[in-house]
């Protein structure tokens, strides 16, 4: 499909690859991974052609279409509705439309048999290629990544840049390229709409090759990483914890085998020296050092995790009570946000704020810092210290001042030595803390910004999507730094490996009220399914009615032997399981079939079945477990 041979790209005299090559087979599901600053978008760019690579080459097959979907995008702007935009992937077919519709204008008043003719072959071309369905197409990709239907009629430019993004995204699946590139897809995703674009990544027909920091995302889409790194391109099979299995094995083998190496070396580095000078072995000792400067050297293990230990400095502690939400409402016309909701934030709780884009997360921490009006009351408990950390405070940092400068700026007190420390648990490393901030990049100017957040003397965080732009060797150290922070704080993510090392509270925001769970976010996930579910069940009216009540010990044995009527009836149950079990996994394959994303409505009546036939197994299983228990 794709292959890149010998690729170099230099900077400079900086390489970001260096003689690198590659092969993309038509069923690969590729992450791509590595530190910020690799070249991951830049190889991305070069594959499509935006970017000539020093040497080297990329050869497509002819058959081969590029779908991608970088962060240029973000700047598009247009007066046509979403709708309008993402229906032109279909090009060809709404050309075939156009050309429909001017015919039918000019038999009107003509009605010669050339137009007739003409009209019906169009019309052919029209429906071989799916025109009367790709209306409906288009609004279900869009609703799926979380567009309301009100929205699709909407001009593009009304819209927020990730929210075009989203356009762009939709406009791309639309038209099924047959290698589709995303780099950094998540960062304009909310949780619902990750899970959709998961789901339908793992049916793409196509090869994907994927550019995320996201960990669960990467699991549940990709079966082949490619890390790039040491400006080089590294394959390894299956998915992100496949992966670190198979380099730890790696770096075991690497490392046994230079320690080895060295060994020799240091050996024959003895022999030379000591008998260079020896008449009679000074043969042999060329004949060594011939050996060594031939010899190809193995590489020491780099080791790329990075172990924080970060020191917080509370100049004072916060009360038992952080923040108490009375009555809280806020609308914004009339898109009602919150109605008469409280909270309550105690010290030491982590809390992760979960849930769809539109719902008010970000809102709300502005209300939690009275940054935002609102109605109702916002009570500071004593001593409580703020410390706020969102996107556009990275338009906030001065664009002149140095790194280490940038961070004397957040007011710790702490020595330059100190904050060199804090920046090397950043991946700022020596003379690095001395570059521009106008010269660092996305992800490079987060670390920063968060940098400059962690090392004020607050005792109460609030982070608006704190991962977004960081690669995963960044987000592990945020990780780290949150888990060692003995303070409040409060994370609104839809990174679902993230907030699960880091919370143990959820909140979310439905029916315009903050719900609380008190647990992790595995923990939720799982209690919050079943509760759709059961919500679910009431609506289509697939509640069981309720178990009769048991009979009392003293009622009259029945006449048929016990034992075998309930043996009779286990057998029965057993048969009815395996039924179950065959039309669930009839009703899975339907769900995951590409050609029912297009109707909705299917989907739907498909999904309630689904979730009956789930219902009934369940009752059926604990019927069963309850007759083997009997029966002994």
């Amino acid at each position: 499909m794709i292959s890149i041979n010998n690729l170099s790209y230099f900077i400079g005299d900086r390489p970001l690859y260096d003689e690198a090559s590659l092969f993309i087979t038509p069923k690969d599901r590729i992450g791509l991974i590595g530190l910020n600053g690799t070249g991951k978008s830049t190889l991305l760019k070069m594959m499509v052609g935006d970017i000539p690579p020093t040497s080297g080459e990329i050869n497509k097959s002819k058959e081969t279409t590029i779908g991608f979907l970088n962060q240029d995008l973000l700047s598009y702007q247009t007066d046509d509705s979403i709708l309008e935009v993402a229906m032109q992937a279909f090009g060809e077919t709404l050309k075939l439309q156009h050309q429909i519709d001017e015919i039918l204008k000019k038999m009107e008043t003509d009605y010669d048999d050339s137009l007739v003719d003409r009209l019906s072959k169009l019309q052919e071309r029209f429906e071989a290629n799916d025109g009367y369905t790709l209306q409906a197409k288009a609004e279900a990709i869009l609703e799926g990544i979380g567009f309301s239907t009100s929205d699709l009629k909407r001009p593009l430019r009304e819209f927020s840049g990730g929210w075009r993004m989203r356009v762009m995204l939709a406009k791309l699946l639309l038209e099924k390229p047959s290698l589709l590139m995303l780099d950094e897809p998540t960062n304009h995703l909310d949780l619902p709409s990750i899970q959709w674009i998961e789901n339908y990544l793992q049916t793409y027909e196509g090869a994907i090759i994927v550019v995320s920091h996201d960990r669960r995302f990467l699991n549940n889409t990709v079966n082949k990483i490619v890390e790039v790194t040491g400006a080089q391109l590294h394959s390894y099979a299956g998915n992100y914890d496949k992966y670190e299995e198979e380099k730890e094995l790696r770096n075991e083998i690497q490392q046994n085998a230079y320690e080895n190496q060295q060994q020799k070396i240091r050996q024959a580095e003895r022999f030379v020296e000591r008998f260079k000078a020896k008449a009679t072995k000074a043969k042999q000792a060329q004949s060594r050092q011939k050996m060594l400067d031939k010899m190809d050297r193995i590489e020491a293990v780099v080791d790329d995790t990075q172990v924080v230990n970060f020191k917080f400095n509370f100049g004072v502690k916060s009360g038992r009570h952080v923040k108490r939400l009375q009555h809280i409402s806020k609308s914004y016309g009339d898109l009602k946000i919150l109605e008469n909701s409280d909270a309550h934030i105690e010290r030491g709780d982590k809390i992760a704020l979960v849930g769809a884009n539109g719902k008010g997360k970000s809102t709300l921490l502005r209300i939690i810092t009275e940054n935002e009006p609102f109605q109702g009351k916002v009570e500071t408990g004593h001593n409580v210290i703020n410390s706020f950390y969102a996107q556009h405070q990275l338009e906030s940092l001065g664009v002149q001042n140095e790194i280490l400068e940038e961070l004397k700026q957040a007011g710790s007190g702490k020595t330059d030595q100190e904050l060199r420390g804090v920046l090397g648990c950043f991946l700022f490393s020596d003379e690095e803390v001395f570059k521009k901030i106008k010269v660092l990049s996305g992800g490079e100017k987060s670390r920063v910004a968060l940098a400059k957040t962690l090392i004020s003397e607050a005792n109460f965080l609030l982070l608006d999507e704190p991962t977004n732009h960081l690669d995963m060797l960044s987000v592990s150290i945020l990780v780290q730094a949150l888990q060692q922070y003995e303070g409040t704080f409060l994370v609104v993510s839809h990174d679902r490996d993230f907030v699960s090392k880091i919370a143990n509270k959820i909140w979310w925001i439905e029916d315009h009220k903050i719900k609380e769970y008190p647990g992790t976010f595995e923990e939720w996930s799982w209690w919050y399914q079943r509760e759709q579910e059961k919500k679910l069940a009431v609506s289509t009216g697939q509640t069981q009615t309720a178990a009769p009540k048991e009979k009392k010990e003293n009622t009259k044995p029945k006449t048929v032997e016990p034992n075998k009527e309930d043996k009779k009836e286990l057998e029965r149950v057993e048969a009815s399981i395996e039924k179950l079990e065959e039309e669930i996994a009839s009703y899975e394959t339907k769900l995951a079939d590409p050609d029912n994303f297009n109707d909705p409505q299917k989907m739907q009546k498909l999904n309630n079945k689904y979730q009956s036939k789930k219902a009934e197994l369940e009752k059926a299983n604990s019927q069963w477990e309850q007759l083997v228990e009997k029966i002994g």
